[in-house]
């Protein structure tokens, strides 16, 4: 899979996954949000991370997109929760929510679930695709500016993590259409600003003009 990937292409794509990659600390937190997505190693990492004592529940939050719909048929959170379970984490122990289609969605509508059922929580872990991290971060500091946020996902390589999804030009699009949500969306008010270093500009902008802009927004 990553022979797919042209070799002149991979030092602007790391750079790019350095960037989206908060490098937090694992701690204890309230509660892992588990963030919805066509990666199943979202789950996974929720699991290891409740095993290892990180947090006493999971929500994993997700509808379906376009991106997922074949994959995930009944929802994302749906089949998050079961691979959870498979991986030993109680079902008593996870929560759901499935209607958010979107990364302010699954923030929001957490929030909510969690105000429903009267669960306070202080901190949070929140459990992303790896290039998601960062705009995950800067959307629950928006959005949700009460809790402490911990970033965390699967530790893998960008050659290891092409071969698990088993699809570059998707992964490649998407890590492009982040760097661009980043920059665009805290004049939306739907994300605080975040500092975007020169180097990762001029490799944002470069693989745009190589063709990678299917994830770009209007």
């Amino acid at each position: 899979m990553t022979e797919a990937v042209p070799a002149e292409l991979w030092p602007d794509l790391l750079t790019l996954w350095d960037y989206h990659r908060m490098r937090h600390e694992p701690r204890r937190t309230g509660i892992g949000i588990g963030l919805g997505g066509h990666d199943i190693g979202v789950a996974r990492c929720a699991a290891d991370l409740y095993r290892n004592g990180l947090f006493p529940r999971i929500v994993f939050t997700g509808a379906n997109a376009p991106t997922t719909i074949e994959r995930f048929p009944r929802g994302e959170a749906v089949h998050f929760r079961e691979e959870a379970v498979k991986l030993g984490v109680p079902g008593e122990a996870i929560l759901l929510e499935t209607r958010a289609t979107n990364t302010g969605e699954n923030i929001a509508f957490t929030r909510e679930l969690l105000a429903e059922l009267g669960i306070e929580v202080r901190s949070v872990t929140l459990i992303s695709r790896p290039y998601q991290e960062r705009r995950a971060y800067a959307t629950c500091r928006r959005l949700w500016p009460e809790v402490e946020v911990v970033c965390a996902s699967q530790p893998v390589s960008f050659a290891e993590y092409l071969r698990a999804i088993g699809d570059a030009d998707r992964v490649i699009n998407m890590i492009v259409g982040d760097i661009q949500r980043i920059i665009e969306y805290p004049g939306r008010g739907f994300a605080i600003p975040q500092e975007v270093p020169t180097e990762v500009l001029a490799a944002y902008r470069r693989l745009v003009a190589a063709g990678y802009t299917r994830r770009l927004i209007g």
